[in-house]
């Protein structure tokens, strides 16, 4: 008996995106156990950049699962919380950087929390969502370089500019997935059971 496609595990897009998350910790090892800035600013620049890799191979290897759907965003959400906070205390990346982001992770995980609980659904990602989130790729890192001294003074205003344009495209996408997930736990409430 064949079983469904999209409930596999090892696949080589989830190998990606496990691999994306266990950088997280080679990450933050270097920033905060060796304070190596310029290194764990390209740790995570490669996490950053290899974001597009599970999908698009996924996409083209015909690997879509499930478990795929749920990585991808969980390994963006852990290391942009990691990079944040690990560089908050390292004195690097602002704090209201830190809890705009963070606040607004917490807030989108309690609810699609409620929305996975009340109507067995999850949000599909927005392109606008991803765009910001390649934002705070970009931006981030550029607080670690600015940091390290390298090319100071472009890195800072890079670094300003380009998160805070990602951070209010990052709420209101926010906005966007509270409504459409406050539409549809209404509904579900409605359906005749």
């Amino acid at each position: 008996m064949a079983t469904d496609p999209r409930r596999r595990i090892l696949t080589i897009p989830n190998v990606i995106s496990f691999a994306r998350i266990g950088g997280v910790a080679v990450f933050l090892w270097l920033l905060l156990g060796e304070e190596r800035i310029v290194a764990a600013a390209l740790v995570f620049g490669i996490i950053g950049a290899t974001d597009w890799v599970d999908g698009t191979l996924a996409r083209l290897l015909h690997q879509e699962s499930e478990l795929g759907r749920l990585l991808d965003p969980i390994a963006d959400r852990v290391a942009l919380a990691a990079a944040t906070i690990g560089g908050t205390i390292a004195g690097i990346v602002p704090l209201a950087v830190t809890v705009i982001l963070v606040t607004r992770e917490v807030v989108m995980l309690a609810a699609a929390s409620l929305l996975l609980s009340k109507t067995g659904e999850t949000l599909q990602v927005r392109w606008w969502g991803k765009a910001a989130t390649f934002g705070l790729y970009s931006a981030v890192p550029s607080f670690y370089l600015a940091a390290a001294g390298v090319m100071a003074s472009f890195f800072e205003v890079f670094a300003w500019v380009v998160a805070t344009i990602s951070l209010v495209v990052y709420v209101w996408v926010a906005g966007g997935y509270l409504a459409e997930i406050r539409s549809r736990v209404v509904t579900s409430k409605e359906a005749p059971e």
